[in-house]
């Protein structure tokens, strides 16, 4: 069954290579895997600056709502609209209004879960990354749960990465933010100076500058700043080189609504350190076997983190149990395909 025209609203600059994110992934593989399921995609870009403001982005995304044909369908990145209630709920009432929520700004913001709620409860359906972040939105919102639909990030299937003998090199992908956790796996790390290691940190150093000068400041008051490499943001040959060289991916994050990067990392045969927060354990999943692929810690919690790190570092039969098991929960990854075809089952039931 095919649909008629689905107009995708993002944020501007989704293909822009000093620009990825989790998020821009999702919304660009999203519009190219839609066509195979039946939609023809009508791509919207509203300018915000970036990171995206909505003080700078909401006569845009009014503007670029105001464009398009009463009782049109529409998926909007959550980014654009969950605070912006004075924008989205006029919208709402002309167009048929899907929100694309990878992470509700809510979480981390008790302030703007008043707003995110007007938006969310005015839409006529919702598209979530994660069960975890389905879970939060009907919790916290009291929403119908017939509306929010869950469509996980697809992920490539990749080459399986060398890596070393010695597991040592470690690997982060993600801007350097506090919520990403960067400083956290710092600390961790400079507990484990007396063992081999070092990190590549592959993500924007300018989404939240002072991180990126606090992270460095430290590295060198550490002593560490030897070990570490701050390799910016990388696509393409150069993303999947930073996969090849590396052994084990770390994801110290504080907010996670699922966590592509886990999938992603899988995909390429590694296992993964990371926070229990979020979606992680939906994404990091179980092999056939029921392993699970990586080792997970109590967030906010350094020193449980360079526990496991250790751990991983120490222990040659742990390494390879966790290897095998992200081969095996390697077969078992979804493509985009799959995630297309369940956000356009949530718009067809919309546009009904």
């Amino acid at each position: 069954m095919t649909g008629g025209v689905l107009h995708v609203v993002v944020p501007g600059g989704i293909d822009d290579p000093a620009r990825p994110s989790g998020g821009n992934t999702y919304d660009r593989r999203l519009c190219a895997a839609l066509p195979g399921r039946g939609r023809t995609v009508r791509l919207v870009e509203v300018e915000g600056g970036w990171p995206w403001s909505a003080d700078l982005g909401a006569p845009a995304l009014e503007g670029a709502l105001a464009g398009l044909p009463d009782g049109a369908t529409v998926l909007v990145d959550g980014l654009l609209a969950s605070r912006l209630p004075s924008v989205m709920l006029p919208a709402s009432r002309r167009l048929r209004v899907v929100l694309l929520l990878h992470l509700p700004v809510g979480v981390d913001d008790v302030l703007a879960r008043l707003p995110e709620q007007q938006v969310v409860m005015a839409a006529a359906g919702v598209v979530t990354p994660s069960d975890w972040c389905r879970d939060w939105l009907l919790w916290t919102y009291d929403l119908d749960p017939r509306r929010v639909v869950v469509a996980r990030p697809g992920v490539d299937r990749a080459a399986v990465a060398s890596g070393t003998r010695s597991g040592a090199s470690l690997l982060t992908v993600g801007a350097v933010s506090s919520i990403k956790g960067q400083d956290h796996l710092l600390a961790a790390l400079a507990d484990l100076r007396d063992l081999a290691w070092t990190w590549t940190c592959v993500g924007s150093l300018t989404v939240e500058p002072e991180a990126t000068v606090r992270l460095r400041r430290a590295a060198t008051t550490l002593g560490v700043a030897d070990r570490i490499l701050l390799a910016g943001p990388l696509g393409g040959a150069d993303l999947e080189a930073a996969y090849a060289d590396a052994d084990l991916l770390v994801l110290p994050s504080r907010t996670e609504a699922y966590g592509m990067v886990l999938t992603e990392a899988i995909a390429h045969g590694l296992p993964v350190v990371a926070t229990d927060v979020g979606g992680v354990r939906e994404a990091l999943g179980e092999s056939p076997t029921g392993s699970v692929p990586g080792l997970v810690v109590r967030p906010g919690d350094p020193a449980d983190l360079a526990s496991a790190l250790r751990r991983w570092l120490t222990d040659h039969d742990l390494r390879a149990l966790l290897r095998s098991a992200a081969l095996e929960r390697r077969s078992l990854l979804d493509g985009w395909s799959v995630t297309a075809g369940r956000v356009a089952e949530a718009v067809r039931e919309v546009a009904a």
